[in-house]
């Protein structure tokens, strides 16, 4: 059974970190290329970071660069989101995403560019 799994969510801070894990099961992530995504109440669902498939190769949204960054362990099947200098407008449910095209056809921002999705992890940042 195909699966990703996020965690590593939670309440923190203003300022403070968190760092997000997305576990793939039923695959290797080896080969896929791997998105992030957030959706906070009441506003779509909006892309925040992409790596390549051998993890040479991020893109950020410019809400997020520079404080997020993204790596990949594929030999521990694993994907993580460094997310550094949290603001409240970060607080969303994240969800990572494997792509299922090359992001130059659709771009990595589009959510048709992804096949699975993780249930999400929620993240909250507030005093």
């Amino acid at each position: 059974q195909l699966q990703l799994v996020e965690s590593g969510g939670g309440l923190v801070q203003p300022g403070g970190s968190l760092r997000l894990s997305c576990a793939a099961s039923g695959f290797t992530l080896d080969g896929y290329a791997i998105g992030w995504f957030r959706q906070a109440p009441g506003k779509e669902r909006e892309a925040v970071s992409y790596i390549s498939s051998l993890g040479g190769s991020t893109s950020y949204a410019h809400s997020v660069k520079g404080r997020f960054t993204m790596a990949r362990d594929n030999a521990k099947n694993t994907v993580f989101l460094q997310m550094n200098s949290l603001e409240p407008e970060d607080t969303a449910v994240y969800y990572c995403a494997r792509a299922h095209r090359p992001s130059y056809a659709l771009g990595w921002t589009n959510i048709l560019t992804y096949d699975y999705w993780g249930q999400g992890t929620q993240v909250t940042v507030s005093s």
